[in-house]
């Protein structure tokens, strides 16, 4: 599911960019300073923003955004800060189905198939994802 909304977001929108797609979707990019978050997802009225960590570097805001794009799109309704801090419920899938979507959108398949002789690790450099998620990548050639 997450692999093919955000194939359909980057053939929409023509880029895999996760801010462009945001402004694209009329979603508002606030930076702010967050201490150690990397960034959250919050709605008001019906408009909904992805606040990023200002003090991160502009490489750095990328996966952060991804992800929570992520969760406007796929858990739209939910508030994990809240579930985790005030209940039992476990955001464990809902976490990993933002980083699976954020996974996705930064490193499409076609990216992929046009880089045969770079590692996974240097995949994942190359297209801001953490080292530790790439194993989130379905990509039907192998990885």
């Amino acid at each position: 599911m997450c692999k093919q909304i955000a194939e359909k977001l980057i053939k929409k929108f023509h880029t895999n960019c996760p801010f462009q797609i945001a402004r694209e979707l009329g979603v508002v990019v606030l930076f702010e300073p967050l201490g150690n978050k990397l960034g959250y997802f919050s709605t008001y009225k019906r408009s909904k923003f992805i606040h990023i960590n200002n003090g991160l570097s502009e490489k750095d805001q990328i996966f952060p955004c991804a992800h929570e794009l992520g969760h406007v799109l796929l858990h739209p309704k939910e508030n994990t800060p809240f579930l985790k801090n005030n209940t039992l419920f476990s955001i464990s899938k809902i976490e990993r189905e933002a980083h699976e979507f954020a996974v996705e959108l930064l490193l499409p398949d076609t990216i992929v198939k046009d880089s045969p002789y770079l590692t996974i690790n240097q995949l994942a450099a190359a297209n801001h994802i953490p080292a530790e998620l790439i194993c989130l990548k379905k990509y039907k050639g192998g990885l």
